[in-house]
């Protein structure tokens, strides 16, 4: 008994041994190599063009930011030409931008960011929920941890005519993601984890409106857009129809025809290469930013949410890994059902980013950010460590396995034969 008790023992200290040892590969990037030699930054385009060459059935434009100036950037194309200035539909990005939009009036002393959000709400108010609504602040719907349980995702609407009023989509969104009964309500307690939600942002949106007076927007294109520069950046669908969308494309070439949107914070912003590069700049540590003072950019990139150990979410902006000076390489991504994948990063402490804008393959954007990431910093991006992850989960049981096979063929080995007494 004793013996059977010290093999499983050892047989459990090893499979733990084994499970820090894979995590710890797919944490550190062990086995891992960077697309092209770090500094090389033509390298790292043309590996970067090669890819998207071979992976895109769509569209694809890439800009790279080295000390707050562009060093170089392509785009790629399976329809109709793309150039730095196509107007791409970027998808989850925009809730970046929306967060700005958000620190614009806290800077304003118009909004607190730990007073209860229904203190700016008239035009709609939180359905009955078992937990404290009051609790639900701006802070945690920009950082994710309100402890909403829409996890919404928005599919859109086939016309303008069709969408709803902000209030209706709050109530229950008729375009909710499938596998969503699209309602946004308090379903954990406020401040208790982080859990994305689309619909957090929604109610974001509201704030905004009932809080400036101006359509969501028109606010962010006075108050952020247009001071930034970026004069291809709207959220307002008619105006991206006049100025001309790049096509969407899925992953097996087909394409996918515009849709419309309610929730716009959410989803549904229309910028550029050109224009989003413009935004990172201004981030670079040094650099003028007519927007936001330096406490709403400390705010911004202030951990406010972790997950496995790792930091992940400040206000508006994800942490993507640390940078190797003290912060963190972060920005936001944004993926639409099968054809749109976006993905931007800045470095502010070095002026490095990179964005990227694509169509026609589901990951391809986040892919190369995420290349960039451990080509700049040697960590590995967090939608990286995502990415692999059910792939080191296969290894790690694989493992196991052949542990307690080992374990099992060397214990019948070494059985010592019984006594005949």
């Amino acid at each position: 008994m004793k013996r059977f008790a010290i093999t499983s023992l050892t047989i459990l200290i090893v499979c733990a041994a084994w499970a820090g040892s894979v995590y710890a590969a797919l944490d550190r990037g062990w086995g891992l190599r960077p697309i092209a030699e770090q500094g090389d930054t033509q390298a790292f385009l043309a590996e970067a063009e090669k890819t998207a060459a071979t992976k895109s059935a769509g569209n694809l434009a890439l800009v790279l930011i080295e000390d707050g100036e562009r060093m170089g950037d392509f785009q790629f194309s399976k329809g109709n030409p793309v150039d730095g200035d196509a107007l791409f539909q970027v998808a989850s990005l925009g809730k970046w931008l929306t967060a700005w939009g958000v620190m614009v009036l806290v800077e304003d002393g118009s909004i607190d960011l730990d007073a209860p959000v229904s203190r700016y709400l008239t035009r709609w108010q939180w359905p009955a929920s078992e937990f404290d609504t009051s609790e639900v602040t701006v802070r945690r719907l920009l950082s994710h941890t309100a402890g909403l349980s829409d996890g919404l995702g928005y599919d859109g609407f086939a016309t303008a005519a069709e969408r709803q009023t902000l209030e209706q989509s709050l109530t229950r969104a008729a375009d909710a993601s499938p596998g969503k009964d699209g309602r946004v309500a308090v379903g954990s307690r406020p401040g208790s984890g982080w859990e994305y939600s689309g619909g957090g942002y929604t109610v974001l949106q509201l704030v905004i409106e009932e809080i400036s007076g101006q359509s969501f927007e028109d606010f962010m294109r006075d108050r952020v857009f247009h001071p930034l520069g970026m004069r291809r950046t709207t959220f307002d669908h008619k105006q991206a129809l006049e100025l001309g969308v790049a096509q969407n494309f899925r992953s097996d070439g087909g394409s996918e025809p515009f849709r419309w949107y309610t929730a716009l914070a959410a989803t549904s912003l229309f910028t550029t290469a050109n224009d989003l590069a413009r935004f990172l700049e201004v981030q670079a540590a040094g650099r003028a930013n007519p927007v936001l003072g330096v406490d709403a950019m400390t705010e911004i990139v202030t951990p406010h949410a972790s997950q496995m150990g790792a930091e992940i979410w400040g206000l508006g902006a994800m942490l993507y890994a640390p940078n190797n000076a003290g912060g963190y390489v972060f920005g936001h991504d944004g993926s639409n059902g099968p054809a749109i994948n976006t993905a931007a990063r800045i470095d502010p402490s070095t002026g490095d980013g990179i964005v990227v804008l694509s169509t026609g393959h589901t990951t391809l954007a986040t892919e190369l950010a995420g290349e960039w990431v451990f080509w700049k910093t040697g960590n590995v991006d967090n939608l990286s460590f995502l990415t692999r992850l059910p792939i080191a989960l296969t290894i790690l049981v694989l493992g196991w396995c052949l542990i307690l096979a080992i374990s099992i063929f060397w214990a019948a080995r070494t059985k010592r034969p019984q006594s005949d007494t």
